[in-house]
C-alpha cells in the first residue's frame, strides 16, 4: 500500500513539474534565426517564399506552413504551432481576437488584395437582372468587406455612418431586390456558376485562375484601407526576429516581386 501511495505522488509531483515546465516556455522569446510562418495558399504564399529567400541572406531560416482556410491560421499562430501568420486584413484579426479570445497582435503592414466583383454570366454590373442572386463571404469583416464594394458599384445603399460595422441588416435600398448568398470565402469561386455575381477576395480569386485586373468587373481602389499584416502572440512582438522578417518582407526585393508578379492585384502597402 506504501509503495502504491509513493507512486502516486511521485506521478503528482511530475505532472506538476510538467505543468510548471509550460507556463515557463510560453513566455519565451522566439528563436532567432528561425520562423515558423502560417500563410494561406496563393499570393501569401508565393510572397512569403519570396520573403523568405531575402530573409536567408540575412540569416533568417523561415518555415512557410500553408492554410486553406482563414479561422485556423490565427488558432494555430494562438496555440504555439507558427510562430507568425501573413494572411489577413486588421478588422479580419481583431474580430477574430474578440470572437476566440485570441492573445494576438499585428506587428507590419504588408500588402493589400482589392476585393472583386466576378461573374461567369454577364460582362457589366448593369445586366444584373431583378431578384438575381449575388454572393459574398459570410465572415462579418470580409462579409463588411463585399457591403462595401456593393454600395460603391451602385447595386446597394448601406444605413448611413455604419461603416465597417454593416451587415446585410443595414441595407436600406436595394433597387434590383437582389438575393445576397453568404457562403465561406474560399467556396465562392468553386460556386461562382451560381450566381449572377460574387464578391471574392484576390487570394482565392487567384488560387481559382482568376485575375483581377482581367476578370474582375468591379474591383476596390487601389488605396483601399483593408491592408493586410503580419500577426504574432502578443508576447512575442518585440522579440528582435520579428524585426528581421520584417525587414525582409518591406526590402526593395520583396516589393519588385508582387509588382511584377501581380500587377496590380496586389498592392505593396509599405
Amino acid at each position: 500500500m506504501r509503495n502504491f501511495v509513493q507512486s502516486v505522488l511521485i506521478s503528482v509531483l511530475l505532472l506538476a513539474a510538467v505543468g510548471c515546465g509550460t507556463d515557463a516556455d510560453a513566455g519565451k522569446p522566439l528563436d532567432a534565426h528561425r520562423l515558423v510562418v502560417g500563410v494561406t495558399a496563393g499570393p501569401h504564399e508565393q510572397i512569403m517564399e519570396k520573403v523568405k529567400e531575402v530573409a536567408a541572406k540575412d540569416g533568417l531560416d523561415i518555415d512557410i506552413k500553408v492554410f486553406n482556410d482563414y479561422p485556423m491560421v490565427n488558432i494555430a499562430l494562438a496555440e504555439g504551432e507558427l510562430d507568425v501568420n501573413s494572411f489577413q486584413h486588421e478588422p479580419y484579426l481583431e474580430q477574430m481576437k474578440k470572437d476566440k479570445n485570441l492573445d494576438l497582435v499585428a506587428v507590419a503592414d504588408t500588402v493589400n488584395f482589392p476585393m472583386g466583383i466576378y461573374s461567369n454570366r454577364i460582362k457589366d454590373l448593369k445586366q444584373l437582372k431583378k431578384g438575381d442572386k449575388i454572393g459574398l463571404p459570410n465572415d462579418p469583416t470580409n462579409g463588411t468587406r463585399a457591403l462595401l464594394l456593393f454600395e460603391q458599384a451602385g447595386l446597394i445603399k448601406l444605413k448611413k455612418g455604419i461603416g465597417i460595422q454593416a451587415t446585410v441588416k443595414d441595407i436600406v435600398e436595394n433597387p434590383l431586390d437582389l438575393e445576397l448568398v453568404e457562403l465561406e470565402a474560399a467556396q465562392i469561386p468553386r460556386q461562382l456558376d451560381e450566381f449572377a455575381a460574387a464578391a471574392i477576395n484576390t487570394n482565392f480569386a487567384v488560387e481559382h485562375g482568376l485575375l483581377p485586373t482581367r476578370d474582375a468587373i468591379f474591383m476596390e481602389p487601389k488605396d483601399s484601407p483593408w491592408v493586410n499584416v503580419l500577426a504574432v502572440r502578443t508576447e512575442n512582438k518585440d522579440d528582435p526576429v520579428i524585426q528581421k522578417l520584417i525587414k525582409a518582407y518591406h526590402s526593395e526585393e520583396v516589393k519588385r516581386f508582387v509588382e511584377e508578379t501581380f500587377k496590380g492585384s496586389v498592392v505593396p502597402s509599405w
